[in-house]
């Protein structure tokens, strides 16, 4: 069950962004379309966003300290939050706002052959980011659907690679679909239709990243299937005879803080609760094949003597 970084995922997509971004400032220049400004933006953010998530897997990698004894884990989850905030203020409020004035002030697009090509040539680029992110969440992912692997994985940069990939896709479209109506049309406004889409679809996308990740940093339990196998863990053996409470919390995507109440016979000597303790805690971390940091504590089972 141990959860991957997506860090193939993450290099394809900071190449790709990086490249397009190039690109499509270069077709800005030779436009002015605001489509194609925005869509530049946004891939300058994507950019950034990438190198964010691969600062925050490394700084995660650090030991425990006296400051912080469970270690350094939630830092992932801590800069895949700034990565919604970065795609929310430099791409999604940017877009709208080139988009609003756009319209209110439409100019012709110059040389769109450029922009069309530019858009379709990024089209591949992106497909390529997308197929490496699906790729590497499938072995995650099982038998879910795409959306319950977006809601439920503690891992969190393969939501937000997925997500980015597939808001650039979709802004591509728009982009694209906003230029041709401006050329056919000689209308400028459709051009700031498009950069308004591409807007809308990104603060879309860093609201839906911010609450999954939010949710992460403040601290997710173990899904209940986990905590299932947890409890069978701890009943596969003679020395608990049942789980009292159990509770659990993600340090990172591949570490646990597991808290059990366990009860115990009445008659068992302390050494013999000792080792009984120890036995529960490996199967515990067997079964669960994550870095799992466990406090047991034992208690006389007082239903049973009811």
């Amino acid at each position: 069950m141990t959860s991957h970084g997506g860090g193939k995922a993450i290099v394809a997509a900071l190449a790709a962004n990086l490249g397009i971004a190039i690109t499509k400032f270069v077709a800005f220049a030779f436009t002015g379309s605001s489509s194609m400004l925005a869509e530049a933006v946004h891939s300058v953010a994507d950019t950034g966003n990438q190198g964010l998530l691969l600062l925050g897997g490394r700084r995660a990698r650090r030991e425990g300290d006296r400051s912080h004894p469970f270690g350094y884990g939630r830092e992932r989850y801590f800069y895949a939050f700034i990565v919604s905030l970065v795609l929310f203020s430099a791409g999604g409020i940017f877009a709208l706002f080139e988009g609003y004035e756009k319209v209110r002030h439409p100019h012709a697009v110059e040389d769109s052959w450029v922009a069309i090509g530019v858009l379709l040539l990024a089209m591949v680029f992106e497909s390529f980011s997308f197929r490496t992110a699906r790729q590497e969440s499938k072995p995650l992912k099982g038998n879910a659907s795409w959306f319950e692997f977006i809601r439920r994985t503690k891992n969190p940069e393969l939501p937000v690679v997925l997500l980015e990939d597939s808001a650039a896709l979709c802004g591509l479209a728009f982009a694209l679909i906003g230029v041709s109506l401006a050329v056919v049309t000689d209308n400028g406004r459709w051009d700031g239709v498009g950069t308004l889409a591409i807007g809308v679809l990104l603060v879309a996308v860093a609201v839906t990243l911010a609450i999954e990740t939010k949710s992460l940093l403040i601290g997710e339990s173990a899904s209940a299937d986990v905590e299932r196998i947890i409890v069978a863990a701890l009943l596969d053996g003679p020395e608990v005879e049942r789980v009292i409470h159990l509770r659990t919390m993600h340090l990172g995507p591949d570490e646990l803080l597991v808290a059990a109440k366990i009860a115990v016979a009445h008659d068992n000597t302390a050494d013999m609760i000792a080792k009984g303790i120890d036995a529960a805690e490996r199967r515990v971390r067997d079964a669960v094949g994550l870095d799992a940091v466990i406090y047991i504590e034992p208690d006389l089972d007082r239903l049973s003597q009811a």
